[in-house]
């Protein structure tokens, strides 16, 4: 594993923390280390929420590596099977990665948050895409994926003037799930984790790869694929152990054991 990406263990949450000084930027090297570390957590059953995170209070991440640029790494250079920073192309993972984004989210840092599924945020943290300012675009999801989740003119107004987003202001739009004090975001994030080990986690892998699939779609088309497509954790969920303890344990009055079978 890359020595710049750190990775923790802890009852269930794989914490993954990019620590390149002194503002995170993502090279291919990272990239490649940041997918290698979200394949393993996608693979490793006792692991069911991952949090993405970068190290220090300054910097979630600067993005692109514009040194590593200067150096001659290309701007459409292959940083991997996962896109840009591991996650921004990884279409088929199916369990829940928050981004707990300590700091400034800037460019491809941005589009990596935007790529997970969750993002609770330090309160100081900022959000922006300059691209346009330095002459290419935000390709790595950020036109896609921004447009997606705010009104087209606040989303255009950042993507083509690289305005920046203050976390408060991210929370209003629904941008972020949380705002919290800076020294008190690594525990939001470990209790938003909680809050989704509680969920059967055959049905959340399944709740996300339905999204994945059909948020393209109209309604009825959703519906369609939904019923007649081909969405193996979907189906394998209707079968499960788990779906059957959901149930038994509801009309027992008990909590519910998954077993993610």
């Amino acid at each position: 594993m890359n020595d710049e990406v750190h990775i923790r263990h802890d009852e269930g949450i794989c914490w993954i923390t990019l620590d390149r000084p002194k503002a995170n930027a993502i090279n291919c090297a990272a990239s490649r280390a940041l997918y290698e570390a979200l394949r393993a957590y996608e693979a490793d059953p006792a692991l069911r929420v991952a949090i993405l995170t970068g190290a220090g209070e300054r910097f979630f991440s600067a993005g692109w590596d514009l040194k590593a640029a200067a150096q001659g790494e290309a701007v459409d250079a292959d940083h991997g099977p996962g896109g840009f920073g591991g996650i921004t192309e990884y279409f088929s993972r199916t369990k829940p990665v928050i981004a707990a984004v300590n700091g400034l989210a800037v460019g491809g840092g941005f589009e990596v948050a935007l790529a997970c599924d969750l993002i609770v945020c330090a309160e100081h943290a900022q959000f922006f895409l300059p691209e346009t300012t330095i002459g290419i675009v935000p390709d790595s999801g950020g036109v896609f994926r921004l447009s997606r989740r705010l009104p087209r003119a606040l989303a255009l107004d950042m993507i083509l003037t690289g305005r920046r987003m203050a976390a408060d202001e991210a929370l209003r739009w629904g941008l972020v799930n949380q705002v919290v004090a800076g020294p008190e975001l690594p525990a939001a994030a470990r209790a938003l984790a909680q809050g989704l080990l509680r969920s059967a986690p055959l049905a959340q892998r399944a709740a996300l790869q339905l999204l994945s699939a059909t948020e393209a779609m109209n309604l009825s088309e959703a519906f369609h694929h939904q019923r007649h497509g081909t969405l193996p954790v979907y189906r394998q969920m209707l079968r499960s152990q788990d779906a059957q303890e959901g149930i038994a344990a509801f009309s027992e009055g008990r909590e519910p054991v998954w077993a993610g079978i």
